[in-house]
């Protein structure tokens, strides 16, 4: 009787697991599907419309700041 307990308590463990997995997983889909991470592209749209003309090496920099932040 005690074993039943032991192989219970084990497989919710293991479904709780797996349930929570695929739950974050989904979550951090949608996340980055709603809020897609910043690339040289997209920056240098930003630039033009905010009136300033986008020089490559000016993007290089911004984009090398910008994975200095995030390694933070």
């Amino acid at each position: 009787m005690t074993w039943l307990a032991y192989v219970l308590i084990a497989v919710a463990l293991l479904a709780g697991i797996a349930i929570g997995f695929f739950i974050a997983r989904k979550y951090m889909m949608n996340y980055l599907k709603k809020n897609p991470p910043i690339n040289e592209q997209m920056l240098r749209m930003m630039m033009m419309q905010m009136g300033m003309k986008p020089s490559q090496k000016k993007i290089n920099q911004m984009m090398s700041a910008m994975s200095k932040q995030q390694q933070k």
